[in-house]
């Protein structure tokens, strides 16, 4: 089998426990609303808002589990609606990027920095890069074929590897937009 899963990430927010303690309280615990395709990974039943210079996005998903920093991940329409220079950047690489405003029930906080467009990228096992002849950092491109007239082939995707991942291309709404993705959309490394 020379594909893969293609999953939309809509635009989310990862949090360190700080963080979510002062948007929603002293001790507070996210809560799983659904498993993510990436193992330990779910989408939370919490919601915040994201601020910008120009407008607010309501209701935008907590994924967790809690991380070591807090992340805003946008797509470059949600970026530009609100305002925020937003870097294309791979997850983690946030030093010098967007700055925001989270807030939530019990309280805001302030980000200096932390916002990005994800780049888009290919989480994979060991296994699974051995098999497709890649390694970790490597740039790829992906054919994707929605079966509507909207072939696409998306340039500097980057190969992830790790144990604790599951095979998956994201990309973002923005993307999966252009490209017409649905539900089942399957992508091919050319």
């Amino acid at each position: 089998m020379n594909d893969f899963m293609v999953e939309t990430s809509a635009r989310h927010v990862h949090v360190t426990k700080e963080t979510l303690e002062a948007l929603f309280g002293k001790g507070y615990e996210l809560t799983v609303k659904k498993d993510l395709s990436q193992p330990g990974q779910y989408a939370s039943n919490e919601r915040i808002t994201v601020v910008g210079p120009k407008k607010e996005l309501k209701n935008v998903s907590i994924l967790g589990p809690c991380r070591s920093a807090d992340q805003v991940e946008l797509s470059a329409t949600d970026a530009r609606s609100l305002g925020i220079d937003a870097p294309i950047r791979e997850s983690g690489d946030i030093k010098g990027s967007g700055a925001c405003k989270l807030v939530g029930p019990a309280g805001e906080v302030e980000l200096s920095e932390g916002v990005i467009v994800a780049k888009r990228h290919i989480h994979m096992t060991p296994a699974d890069a051995e098999r497709f002849g890649v390694e970790n950092g490597q740039i790829v491109s992906v054919l994707l074929d929605s079966g509507n007239g909207r072939k696409t082939i998306f340039g500097d995707t980057v190969i992830r590897v790790s144990d604790s991942y599951a095979l998956a291309m994201h990309i973002d709404t923005d993307e999966s937009n252009a490209a017409a993705c649905g539900r089942d959309m399957r992508g091919t490394i050319c």
